[in-house]
Order: structure tokens, then C-alpha cells, then sequence
């Protein structure tokens, strides 16, 4: 049988077998999403996992603590806090992995190696008293493994019992480690007592240390003094050792100089050995060279001599060493002076000439002993410069550092006396604050709590786990997802109508009705459905959600109204865009459902589901209310407007389009 109700983009008449069937969608769609999904926790021993422990106890106090087992026994039992437990199966990696791929198993529980040990490894530092050990302090994880191809949920579901599972065993240990805390508060006051008591002696023992230390400023003041007469003495000592030392100097380049005289005459003499002309030269040349030389000679002896007494005087402050070796080098000089006497006097005795047959002998034995004398006298000026590099420049050298030294610990001593000042003032404050610490560990000692064994536990067990909700345990089908799914279902119930029926007769440009009678004329059929759609629904969700009556007529009420308004809407966004209308009704849809399953959906995104006319729907079917109904009346009768006007602006057109029709 057909009715009087103009197919969409068909001339093929509806019938009421079309009519049930858009009337029906809405109910068979959201029957079957709130029957699969309303309370999935009372079907979980459909699901299977796997539990893999690979935990190895651990020992303390001498007692096996096989934490990992205790785990695993806890899933398969089962906790209050779900309304069912999965199928548990104890497995090894191999098969659990298997399973997971397979589909045997939809997870699979690992527990790792290190599971007792990291568990109690927070006991274990504070019973080590902690230190380095509370560094080696970690939790202990479990990893929850769901195939790639598992549903949706699945991953909530498992996660949450193993999260459940582990929560209560960390409540366990929480537990027993508290336990253990409070009964050593009475140990820990005893032990603050005994602390109190040693404070008050180290008190007793820091008042005596800051009588002594009183005492040290006058000494380092004293010894300040005295170090900083010896720097003037040592840095006087310094410019004589320094003045000395260049007057060996000195010495050694006039001994120098008697050197190379010497020698130079002994070669002159060993080369004019023949002749008698060059002889004579060579002797008179000999004769004036050893005069000079024993006039050099005596006057060096004389220096070094001289040299040697100032060099033995008590007061001089130069080192016994090189008194002793400028006494060795004025001997020296005296010998090599008596020397060139000799050859001076025997040069020049006026007798000498009757001796010249023995020339050639007298002069080779001269130049020897002139050849040795000028060896001695650069000996001697080697020994003066060594000894003024080595022994006065060094000799100055320490005299300085020894009154710079002597300054330091002048300085040094200062500080000490000021020092010293400050540490018995220290040692007094210190005393005083020592003896407030004593008596805030004995006012300690007295505050803390003691416990009996019992009364330990029974905190513990408290603080481990101090806050507990009544609140039923969350599933992923909330309070909100039933008149979500009414809400989107509804929405595409009316899509559906004009997916099948026109928004607008095609006979608008030659009706005699008016633009309104068109709008509700298409509008009135698709209204009853969407009415009867809502109905449906709501008897629906009453067979699986049992609201009460009150509650369910508000939920009717709001659905039948949601079902007309959106009837209206989806008339509109047909009139408007045309074919296009319905796919902009289908992304409405979308969005209703992205906007209304998390909080968590970015703000603009947010904003544009506010906006839409499933907007009011959902607020009304979650708690019936007048400004959700309102909503849901001025999208009808706006969207009605909108209607009318596209109507009203369709009867318009030019001669020439008609005159094509005809």
C-alpha cells in the first residue's frame, strides 16, 4: 500500500513497509549499541589472559618472599572492586605469546624477574637506614601486553584489574612497612634521649674549650712581634750577603787578569829562550811582569785576607762554608804572591847577569813556576766566582725568603690572635646553642608517640590505604553513554526520513498552498516518525537501563521531543544545500559523537559540539530540563523558518525556465 508522500529523488511512491523501517532504525541501532555495551564488566570471564611470572623471590629476614606469586594469585581470585573477573591462565612467554597472536588470549600479565626486589626495596633502605640504600629505592612494574588487533576496550579492561591488582598488593606493603615505622618511634625516643644527654656534655665540653681558646690571642700577639724582628734582621742580612757578593766578584776578575799575565809571560818566556837579544828582551819583559804580578798577587792576598777577618766577625751572618773558603783562597793568593817575589827579585838582582850562561835553564824554570802561579791565580778566580754564584747569591736568596717567611708568620700570628678571639667567642655561642639542642632532643624525646605492636598495625593499615569511595568501580559505559547513543541515533533517524522523503513537495512552483502549509506539510510525516522513533528508543533503553518511572517519562519526553526537532533540522539542511545537506547531517552526527564521548577533545572542537542541535538533546536526556527543551523548540521552529523561506524563494522564477519545463 503507498502514500501520499513524495519519494526523494524517485518518482517510486512510498509505503509503509519504508515508513517502519526508517521508523525502526533508530530503535534496532541504539538497541543493539546499549545491549553490547551496558555493563561489560559483568560479562568479563568471556575475555582470557595469560599471567607470565617470571619473578624471583626474594629473602628477608631470613623468610622467602615470593611477591610475583602472590601477584598472580591475586588476579586469578579476583577483586571487590570489579563486579567479575577475566579467565585467568598461568602461562609461560612461549605460549602466552602465542596465544596473543592467535587470539587465545586477549592479554597477557608479565610480572618480571626483578618484581620482589623492586617491590621491597623501599622496606629494605629504610630498614638500612637509608643513605646510599634509599638511592637503590624502585617500584615494581608489570607490563600489560593486548594483541594489535584487540578491541577497543579490551586494553581498559585488562589494564584496570591488573591496576586494581597491584594497587592492593602496594597497599600490602605500604602496609607492613608502616607497621614497621611506628614501631621504631619508641626506639627513636629512647635513642633521641640518649642523644640529649650527649649534647649536654658537649656542651659541658665546649664551655672548657672556649675558656682555652681565650687564652691564644695574647701568645700569637707576642709571637707576632718577635717574627717581625726577625724579617728586618733577615732582609738586613740579605743586602749585606748581596754587598759581599759583589765584591767577590770583583776579586775574581783581578785574579782573573793576574792569571793571564802569568801565563802570557811564561809563553813569551818559553818562546825566547834562544837569542841572546831576544833574551834580554824576554828577561826584562819577565822582570816587569813579575813585578806586576807580585805587586797583584800581595795586593789580593791583602783583599782576600782582609776579606777572610770581616768574613770571621760574629756579626757578619755569612755561612762558616765561605768564611773557610775565602780563608783557602787568601792563602792561596799569598803563596802565588811569594812566587812572583821570587821571580821578581831574581830578575831583577843586578848579579843575575853573570848568570846568563844559565839563561836558558833560569828562564824555562821561571816560566814554569810563572805558568803555575798564573794557573793558580785563574783557579782562584774561578774559586771566587763560584763562590759568589753558589754560596753568597744563594746565602742572599735565603735570607730574603727568610724574611718574607718571617713576615708571613708575623701575619700569620696576627690572624691567629684575631682568629683565636672569634673561635672562643665560637666555642661560646657554640656551647650555648649545644646545650638549646639538648634540651629541644629531651622536649623530642618526650613529644614522640609509642606504640604497642597492635596499635602499630592498626595505624598502618589506615595509612597505607587512607581514603576509600563508595563509588561504584568506572566502566567504559558511564552514566552519559545511553543518552549519548539516544541522542545520535535519534539525530540519524531523522536523516533517514529525508534521505527517503523530499524536504519540499517538487510540485512547489505550481502548488496553490502557502509556503508555511508546504514546509509543514513534507515536515508532519517525518515529525510523526521521528516522535515514534523516540518512543521506540525510549523502550528500548528502559528494557536495559530499568529507570524508574519518573525518570523514564522525562527521558520519553525529551526523546519524542528530540525526534521532531530533529526532523525539522534535517528538512532544513535539505531545503538549503540539497544532496548536500545530508552529508552535512551525517558529519553533524560524527561530531556529536567525537564532542560527546571525552572531555579531552581540543576547545574549538568542543565549542562547534555546544553548537549543534544535538547539543540540548543530550543535556535533556541525561537530566530532563526546561532550558533543554527550549533548546530543542527553537531549533524545530527556526529550522521550520528556514524551510518556509527556501520554499517561498523556490516559487520564484523566469519565463524561460518554465517555458523549458512545459
Amino acid at each position: 500500500m503507498t502514500l501520499p508522500i513524495e519519494r526523494a529523488r524517485s518518482r517510486k511512491p512510498i509505503t509503509w513497509l519504508t515508513i517502519l523501517g526508517v521508523l525502526l532504525l533508530p530503535a534496532a541501532v541504539g538497541g543493539i549499541l546499549v545491549a553490547a555495551l551496558q555493563n561489560p564488566t559483568e560479562r568479563l570471564d568471556s575475555m582470557t589472559a595469560a599471567i607470565v611470572n617470571l619473578d624471583e623471590p626474594v629473602t628477608i629476614d631470613g623468610q622467602l618472599t615470593p611477591l610475583g606469586r602472590q601477584l598472580a594469585s591475586g588476579l586469578v581470585e579476583g577483586s571487590d572492586d570489579l563486579d567479575s573477573n577475566l579467565t585467568w591462565v598461568i602461562s609461560k612467554e612461549d605460549d602466552a605469546k602465542e596465544g596473543l597472536a592467535d587470539g587465545t588470549y586477549q592479554a597477557v600479565i608479565t610480572i618480571p624477574e626483578d618484581f620482589s626486589k623492586a617491590a621491597t626495596s623501599a622496606g629494605t633502605a629504610i630498614a638500612d637506614g637509608g643513605g646510599s640504600a634509599s638511592d637503590d629505592a624502585e617500584k615494581a612494574t608489570i607490563q600489560v601486553t593486548t594483541p594489535p588487533d584487540g578491541l577497543v576496550a579490551d586494553d581498559l579492561i585488562t589494564g584496570q584489574i591488573a591496576s586494581v591488582a597491584a594497587s592492593s598488593m602496594g597497599s600490602m606493603l605500604s602496609e607492613a612497612t608502616m607497621g614497621n615505622v611506628l614501631v621504631g618511634y619508641t626506639t627513636l625516643g629512647d635513642q633521641i634521649g640518649e642523644a640529649a644527654d650527649g649534647a649536654m656534655k658537649l656542651a659541658s665540653g665546649a664551655r672548657d674549650a672556649a675558656t682555652g681558646a681565650a687564652a691564644i690571642p695574647d701568645g700569637a700577639t707576642k709571637l707576632a712581634t718577635g717574627a717581625t724582628g726577625l724579617s728586618t734582621g733577615a732582609s738586613e742580612l740579605s743586602t749585606g750577603i748581596t754587598t759581599m757578593a759583589g765584591s767577590t766578584r770583583q776579586l775574581a776578575g783581578g785574579a782573573t787578569q793576574l792569571g793571564s799575565g802569568l801565563l802570557s809571560g811564561a809563553t813569551q818566556l818559553e818562546q825566547n829562550t834562544t837569542g841572546v837579544t831576544a833574551l834580554v828582551g824576554g828577561i826584562q819583559t819577565a822582570a816587569g811582569s813579575a813585578k806586576t804580578a807580585s805587586t797583584g798577587s800581595a795586593t789580593l792576598a791583602g783583599d782576600l785576607g782582609a776579606l777572610a777577618v770581616d768574613c770571621a766577625k760574629p756579626d757578619s751572618g755569612v755561612p762558616t762554608a765561605v768564611c773557610d773558603r775565602i780563608t783557602a783562597a787568601a792563602t792561596s793568593a799569598g803563596d802565588v804572591a811569594t812566587s812572583a817575589g821570587t821571580a821578581s827579585a831574581i830578575l831583577n838582582d843586578p848579579q843575575t847577569a853573570g848568570g846568563v850562561a844559565a839563561l836558558p835553564g833560569t828562564f824555562s824554570t821561571l816560566a814554569t813556576q810563572m805558568r803555575t802561579a798564573g794557573t793558580g791565580a785563574s783557579s782562584i778566580a774561578a774559586g771566587l766566582n763560584q763562590l759568589a754564584t753558589d754560596g753568597l747569591d744563594k746565602s742572599a736568596a735565603g735570607a730574603t725568603q727568610l724574611s718574607d717567611g718571617a713576615a708571613q708568620l708575623s701575619d700569620g700570628a696576627t690572624q691567629l690572635a684575631s682568629g683565636a678571639g672569634e673561635l672562643a667567642t665560637g666555642l661560646d655561642t657554640l656551647a650555648t646553642g649545644t646545650g638549646d639542642l639538648a634540651g629541644g632532643l629531651r622536649t623530642a624525646s618526650d613529644s614522640l608517640p609509642s606504640f604497642s605492636d597492635g596499635e602499630s598495625k592498626s595505624l598502618a593499615t589506615v595509612m597505607a590505604d587512607p581514603v576509600k569511595t563508595n563509588a561504584e568501580a568506572t566502566t567504559i559505559f558511564g552514566p552519559t553513554a545511553i543518552p549519548l547513543l539516544a541522542a545520535v541515533v535519534l539525530w540519524f533517524g531523522g536523516l533517514a526520513s529525508f534521505i527517503v522523503m523530499r524536504a519540499h513537495t517538487a510540485r512547489t512552483l505550481t502548488s496553490r498552498r502557502s509556503s508555511a502549509a508546504l514546509a509543514l506539510r513534507s515536515f508532519a510525516p517525518a515529525a510523526l516518525i521521528g516522535a515514534g522513533q523516540g518512543v521506540l528508543v525510549a523502550l528500548i533503553v528502559q528494557i536495559v537501563a530499568s529507570y524508574d518511572a519518573g525518570t523514564w517519562w522525562a527521558f520519553a519526553g525529551t526523546a519524542v521531543l528530540a525526534g521532531v526537532a530533529f526532523a525539522a533540522v534535517n528538512q532544513a539542511l535539505v531545503a538549503v544545500f540539497g544532496g548536500i545537506g545530508r552529508w552535512v547531517g551525517a558529519l553533524i552526527g560524527v561530531l556529536a559523537v567525537a564532542t560527546g564521548l571525552i572531555s579531552t577533545v581540543p576547545d574549538w572542537l568542543a565549542s562547534i559540539g555546544a553548537a549543534l542541535p544535538t547539543a540540548p538533546a543530550f543535556t535533556g536526556l541525561i537530566a530532563a530540563n526546561g532550558s533543554a527543551a527550549a533548546g530543542l523548540v527553537v531549533w524545530g521552529v527556526l529550522s521550520l523558518v528556514v524551510t518556509t523561506l527556501v520554499i517561498t524563494l523556490r516559487r520564484t522564477t523566469s519565463a524561460k525556465t518554465v517555458l523549458a519545463t512545459a
